[in-house]
């Protein structure tokens, strides 16, 4: 353990600094139940913190970093089954299984992330006919605010299972998941663009209900969002394109940093892309080993430095029938806030089985944005205001957002967006009566009602009151003075 004494405890971007007590660094479940069990106070938990809002600490807590609690436990080839522990990277659990011929049946794109922080989200990526990770979990181990490690699954202890994946470590710390694996078969890629208002229809028909689709994605281009290029690896017999059934991390990233570059600050660098970087990317015949196509390195997206600028990702979730209708009014927003937008890449989940804090409650279309913005303060508070209009725009469509990244949702729109989280909150009320599992997430909504005022009032209605009312002075000022685009700042 470090500490005691200040730690600061950081994400990704860089933007959410927090100050906690100390560090402990569990290398077993044993040291997770011991630290918790003798420790009093509150405690946040991390993995790789890529989130993006300080959903990993909070002011004060003894944060527990789990990357050190690694190794998978058990491995059941004729089930096809793997137990790891939750500090284990994807791309190390890929390692395991490659040469006994088996892949991680659901993860995201990129495999730098830790499995515990993949569960505490309960992410998703673009494999066809499947949906949050939830889906291909077969139990967990959870160690809850007293120290004592429980067992669950969706018919052993299903409501601790239900409400600690995508729970965001309010109700425990993830310790150790059992977790269905697929066949690792090579795949073909196979894109074509396509107008975003044929996309729907393109998708029910060559991809919803094809038995040979692995993974898809389509990439909704900026500035327009008129177009998309739709890539699809599907199982092919064909010999692959590259040696390695796995990645391998590179340092150098200097080709992508710099083609990132002149996307977001050349003139015309979206339409650039568009017209001539992917075409040429996309013109190449590919086939690939499943575990190398689910092998990116997050890095890739790193760029040279984060001091005065930083890339962001944000996310919503619509049923498909309303792709049309939420493509449309995000295109305005985010058109009208002059938002420097890199990508809009479009994912297919099914229905989540039953998490309490499910992003897909029906099956749906994620619209996952990744944009650049500045990091001073004033910038932060007009991505706030353009990120309330996009919440309100998935609302609207009956869907919801994803919570890895800023906060910045009102607290209505939190709850229209995940209408089963007070029954996580009355689940957390049980299981950590002292409200000792916390992170800014929960600092901002669960709002326990605490005698020596340690959780303070949301940062939200410090400027103009309520987000309303500072919103609609933004936006005033925007339409009548034309202030503030974001890609004009300098």
């Amino acid at each position: 353990m470090t500490g005691p004494g200040t730690v600061t405890i950081n994400d990704v971007t860089g933007l959410n600094p927090i100050e906690a007590w100390a560090l402990a660094r569990p290398c077993s479940i044993k040291d997770v139940r011991e630290t918790i069990a003798r420790s009093q106070g509150p405690i946040s938990v991390g993995g790789g913190h890529f989130s993006m809002g300080g959903q990993t600490a909070s002011p004060g807590s003894l944060h527990l970093d789990m990357r050190g609690l690694t190794g998978v436990t058990r491995f059941d080839p004729i089930a096809g089954t793997v137990t790891a522990l939750a500090g284990t990277r994807w791309c190390d659990l890929q390692r395991f299984l490659d040469p006994h011929g088996r892949s991680v049946k659901i993860m995201q794109s990129y495999a730098n992330f830790t499995i515990g922080g993949s569960l505490s989200v309960n992410c998703h990526g673009r494999y066809v006919g499947l949906g949050p990770l939830i889906m291909s979990v077969r139990s967990i181990s959870v160690v809850t605010a007293d120290g004592t490690l429980h067992h669950a699954g969706p018919e052993e202890n299903s409501e601790l299972f239900y409400g600690a994946i995508g729970g965001y470590g309010a109700i425990g710390v993830i310790v150790a998941a059992e977790l269905e694996t697929a066949a690792n078969e090579r795949v073909e890629r196979i894109t074509r663009k396509i107008k975003a208002a044929d996309y729907r229809d393109f998708f029910r028909e060559t991809v919803r209900h094809s038995a040979a689709a692995v993974f898809h994605n389509a990439d909704l281009y900026p500035p327009h969002y008129k177009t998309v290029r739709a890539t699809t690896w599907s199982k092919t017999t064909r010999a692959a394109t590259h040696a390695s059934s796995l990645q391998r991390p590179r340092r150098l990233r200097a080709i992508e940093q710099y083609m990132m570059w002149t996307v977001t600050e050349w003139p015309f660098g979206k339409a650039r892309r568009e017209y001539l970087l992917d075409p040429l990317l996309s013109a190449s015949r590919k086939v690939h080993w499943r575990n190398y196509e689910a092998g990116y390195d997050v890095a890739e997206l790193e760029p040279v430095s984060r001091t005065l600028r930083t890339y962001m990702l944000q996310e919503y979730f619509v049923p498909i029938d309303r792709f049309d209708e939420f493509a449309a009014r995000m295109a305005g927003i985010l058109k009208r806030h002059r938002v420097n937008a890199v990508n809009v890449s479009v994912r297919h989940a099914l229905a989540d089985p039953g998490s309490l804090m499910a992003w897909a409650r029906q099956e749906c279309f994620a619209f996952v944005l990744y944009y650049k913005q500045r990091t001073r303060e004033s910038a932060k508070s007009r991505v706030g205001v353009w990120t309330r209009e996009l919440i309100d725009a998935a609302i609207g469509c009956d869907g919801s957002y994803y919570l890895p990244y800023q906060i910045f949702a009102t607290d209505a729109q939190f709850h229209a967006a995940y209408p089963r989280a007070n029954e996580l909150f009355a689940l957390k009320a049980q299981l950590d009566p002292e409200f000792r599992f916390r992170n800014r997430l929960w600092d901002t909504y669960y709002r326990p009602s605490v005698q020596d005022g340690e959780i303070s009032a949301s940062e939200f209605k410090t400027v103009f009151g309520t987000v309303a009312g500072r919103d609609a002075f933004y936006r005033f000022l925007q339409t009548v003075f034309h202030l503030y685009p974001e890609d004009r700042l300098h």
